[in-house]
């Protein structure tokens, strides 16, 4: 993945792309909410938003966009593959923060967004998962940042 997005900016020639901070996914996913989901707390909703374990037969990652967007036009934010952040994977700290980071080094990265695998509860706003950054698997991908 990290030589996929050094090569995208070579061929840019410049540093334009980047996986999102797991603060910047969360930011992006909740659309301005602070509900469990970014269509807010009526999880019988999810299914107009998300491929996940309770509608994703056969299982298998769906076309991108085929759901509901949030309410900033963001699609899959919920459900479909789990999105790598830049992130190494730690316990949150105590106290509200702004814009946090993850810890300096680790041997797990974040992922977030849940996954067609995954429950309901896995699409949430806020949950968190982890795996080792060489881990492959059809639900996993990235959500790139272009920055400018």
């Amino acid at each position: 993945m990290r030589a996929f997005i050094q090569k995208l900016n070579e061929v840019a020639g410049e540093e334009m792309y980047r996986l999102p901070t797991e603060a910047e996914w969360e930011y992006a996913c909740r659309a301005g909410t602070t509900t469990r989901f970014s269509f807010g707390e009526d999880e019988s909703r999810l299914g107009d938003y998300a491929w996940y374990s309770g509608n994703s037969s056969p299982y298998g990652k769906k076309d991108v966009g085929t759901k509901l967007p949030n309410a900033w036009g963001l699609h899959d934010m919920h459900g479909n593959v789990y999105e790598w952040c830049q992130d190494w994977y730690g316990n949150y700290s105590n106290g509200a923060q702004i814009d946090p980071t993850g810890p300096a080094s680790g041997h797990y990265r974040v992922k977030r967004g849940g996954s067609f695998i995954y429950s309901a509860r896995g699409a949430r706003s806020a949950y968190r998962s982890s795996a080792s950054p060489d881990f492959r698997s059809s639900f996993a991908g990235v959500r790139l940042l272009r920055i400018r």
